[in-house]
C-alpha cells in the first residue's frame, strides 16, 4: 500500500498503562479528534478488558475497539476468561492475538491458533502477531516466523484467512527507541518475506492486499519514514499509545 492514497490503520495497545477511567475517557476523546483531523489514518484502541466495557457499548465514533487478548474458550465454567462472544456483544471489532508478552506467558501456536479460530467465528478480526526474539546469522528467525504463521493460517479455511491481520514485531526491538527500531528498509524486507508465507494460503494477489502491520518502537520522529518506505499498512503501538502527547504526535506525523 502507498500510504499517500490508503488510510493507515494505527492499533493503539494501552497495555496495562492506563488505570483510572478518567485518563481512559480522554484517551478516547483524542482518539476521536485525530480520526476526524487526520484522514489518513484509523485508529483502533485496545484498553483493558475493564475499559472496553467501560468504552465500547454505544460506541458510534469513527474510532474503533480492539481487545488486547481474549479466551480460547466459549460459554462454559471458566472463571476470569473473556470469550469472543462477550467482545462481540461489547461491540469491539479486532483482537490482538500471539502478542510477544503472552507468547512469553506461556501461549503456544496452537493456543493461539485456536483463539484466531473463536475470534473469526464470533465476528472479531484477529491481529496476529509474530516475530522473532533476536536475529541470527543463519537467518533461522526466518523459519520460526514462518512458523507462527502456518500454525495459524493452515488450520483456517480459505475465506477465513483473508480476514487475519498480521503483525511483524521483533521482540528485540520493543519498548525501545526510535533508534533502535529496523530500519524501513529492513522493515520492507520481513514484510515481503510475510507476503510470501502468506502466498502459501492465500489466492492470486490475494497476499499483496493482506493487511500487515509493524510494532516496535514506533515514535513519531519515524513512522512517517517507516510508512513511506516499508509498504506496511499500519502499526501496532505500545506505550507512546497510553501517553496523549506522544499519541497526537505520533498520529499527526502521517499528515
Amino acid at each position: 500500500m502507498n500510504w499517500y492514497y490508503g488510510a493507515m490503520l494505527i492499533v493503539a495497545n494501552w497495555k496495562a498503562y492506563v488505570e483510572t477511567r478518567e485518563e481512559a475517557k480522554k484517551l478516547f476523546a483524542l482518539a476521536k479528534r485525530l480520526v476526524v483531523a487526520v484522514r489518513r489514518v484509523k485508529i483502533v484502541l485496545a484498553p483493558s478488558a475493564a475499559h472496553l466495557g467501560l468504552l465500547a457499548p454505544g460506541n458510534r465514533s469513527k474510532v474503533m475497539f480492539a481487545s488486547q487478548d481474549m479466551s480460547d474458550t466459549t460459554v462454559s465454567a471458566a472463571t476470569g476468561e473473556v470469550t469472543g462472544g462477550t467482545l462481540h456483544n461489547l461491540g469491539v471489532d479486532y483482537v490482538i492475538l500471539g502478542h510477544s508478552e503472552r507468547r512469553a506467558r506461556g501461549e503456544s501456536d496452537a493456543l493461539i491458533a485456536e483463539k484466531v479460530r473463536r475470534a473469526l467465528v464470533n465476528g472479531l478480526t484477529p491481529i496476529l502477531c509474530v516475530g522473532e526474539r533476536a536475529r541470527d546469522e543463519d537467518a533461522q528467525y526466518l523459519i520460526l516466523l514462518k512458523q507462527q504463521i502456518t500454525s495459524v493460517f493452515s488450520v483456517l479455511a480459505p475465506k477465513e484467512r483473508l480476514e487475519v491481520v498480521v503483525a511483524y514485531e521483533p521482540v528485540w526491538a520493543i519498548g525501545k527507541h526510535a533508534g533502535d527500531a529496523p530500519s524501513p528498509q529492513d522493515i520492507g524486507e520481513m514484510v515481503l518475506y510475510i507476503r510470501k508465507v502468506l502466498s502459501e494460503f492465500l489466492p492470486g494477489k490475494s497476499a499483496a492486499k493482506a493487511t500487515v502491520l509493524y510494532g516496535g518502537s514506533v515514535e513519531a520522529g519515524n513512522i512517517r519514514a517507516i510508512a513511506g518506505g516499508s509498504g506496511v499498512d499500519g502499526f501496532l503501538v505500545g506505550h507512546a499509545s497510553a501517553d496523549a502527547s506522544q499519541f497526537t504526535a505520533l498520529v499527526k506525523a502521517l499528515i
